[in-house]
């Protein structure tokens, strides 16, 4: 045989093996490769956008959590003016009442005051005949003389 036939016939085979797996093999390697270039560039798609949604999440976590710090403090700031209220309230109505309680004692001091002086008029007109019946020694009529002993003690 010769060398040069052999070279063209392996030759033809060569390209008839190449024509074969382009028109026939090479479209399915093709196609396998195109779909998993599509699963890989959607990967990496749903990647980007779980990243971007993790952000989003992230930010719209730290406002809500800025929120409820937000509102807490507000209701721990309404807490504390309901309770200063309340405290302010409270004195208010515990200064009314000592007020009540002091006007009723200085009434009753005062009505107590009026009854001993009521008293010691009495006494004291009754010390004063019974004095004057000593210095006298004679019996002098009370009743008579009360109007007389009454001036005496309101000018005293």
């Amino acid at each position: 045989m010769n060398i040069n036939a052999t070279l063209f016939i392996n030759m033809i085979f060569f390209v008839g093996f190449v024509w074969f797996c382009m028109k026939f093999v090479w479209p399915f390697i093709i196609k396998a490769i195109k779909e998993r270039q599509d699963k890989i560039a959607e990967g990496l798609a749903a990647s980007e956008r779980s990243q971007k949604d993790l952000e989003l999440a992230q930010e719209k976590a730290a406002e809500l959590l800025r929120d409820a710090k937000q509102q807490s403090a507000e209701i721990v700031d309404s807490a504390k003016k309901r309770h200063a209220e309340i405290v302010d309230s409270a004195k208010g109505d515990a200064r009314t009442e000592a007020e009540k309680i002091k006007n009723g004692a200085m009434a009753e001091i005062e009505q107590e005051v009026n009854r001993a002086r009521e008293q010691l008029r009495s006494k004291v007109a009754t010390l004063a005949v019974a004095g004057a019946e000593k210095v006298i020694e004679r019996n002098i009529d009370a009743a008579a003389n009360n109007d007389l002993f009454d001036k005496l003690v309101k000018e005293l």
